[in-house]
């Protein structure tokens, strides 16, 4: 089974580029972020079209989340983040698919530093580390997969020096994700590439990506038994080279139908 996170900024104006990608890359789920749409003019129709079912939780010019599944129907677990009533953006959905519980965020950048929405940052952190926290323990596969404005090393970010001051490279962000993993979560790309520079995101001026001067901001986090069932994980850097194009590549994994057979010690199988 493939899996696929893509912050595609403004589903609307890249619907052409989503569609083509999910025509040519054939994922299986996807988790969309960064919407920026109402729930009334999410693009719906054309998603079915392209053979996907999809949930949505939309918010006007900013945010906004997205699960689609071409394996099944979604069965719609949380709409939000919890632990916070007052927080009304739409930065987190959760759903069933084929056997996986699957979780899409878009985690807030938290820029200027320090100020308001740093702090907000901070906060967000740890009601997604006081939740996941419910979920790591669980027999099924669970994914957490998203943006997550974050660069958990230096060697997720080109240059890291020119980010020390930036909140996606903040010593407080980073130790809130690795908090993270300090709670079981496995990074899939990391566990799978562990010293390869690997970049999810180039902004759009100075030639960013024809340079490959970028950030790795959008992760999929596995708890036990999803990361037991891991073969691949990657970057599909072909669409951030198209046409009008979100500044993220999509990232996506591979799932087997089953737990790996681990080798015994000793064995040459």
């Amino acid at each position: 089974m493939k899996i696929a996170s893509y912050n595609v900024n403004g589903i609307n104006g890249r619907l052409p580029v989503l569609l083509r990608w999910l025509d040519l890359a054939e994922p299986d789920i996807v988790c969309l972020q960064e919407l920026k749409c109402p729930q009334e003019n999410f693009p719906e129709r054309a998603i079915v079209d392209a053979g996907y079912r999809a949930i949505w939780h939309g918010q006007s010019r900013w945010n906004g989340v997205a699960i689609l599944s071409r394996v099944g129907e979604i069965h719609e677990t949380r709409r939000g983040l919890p632990g916070d009533p007052d927080d009304v953006q739409s930065r987190y959905i959760e759903a069933a698919v084929n056997g996986v519980l699957l979780a899409g965020i878009y985690l807030p950048n938290g820029n200027p530093r320090p100020g308001p929405k740093f702090d907000f940052k901070l906060r967000w952190f740890d009601r997604l580390h006081a939740h996941m926290a419910t979920l790591i323990g669980l027999d099924a596969p669970v994914i957490v997969a998203g943006d997550y404005n974050v660069m958990p090393t230096d060697l997720d970010v080109y240059a890291p020096e020119r980010w020390r001051d930036d909140a996606l490279f903040a010593p407080e962000v980073k130790v809130a994700y690795h908090a993270l993993l300090d709670q079981g979560w496995t990074d899939a790309i990391r566990q799978l590439h562990p010293r390869d520079t690997i970049y999810t995101f180039w902004k759009y001026w100075r030639g960013a990506f024809e340079r490959n001067a970028g950030l790795r901001i959008d992760h999929f986090l596995l708890n036990p038994a999803a990361a037991a069932r891991l073969v691949a994980a990657e970057v599909d850097t072909r669409p951030r080279a198209w046409e009008k194009t979100s500044d993220h590549a999509p990232v996506w994994i591979e799932l087997t139908e089953t737990r790996r057979r681990r080798r015994k010690l000793g064995s040459t199988e």
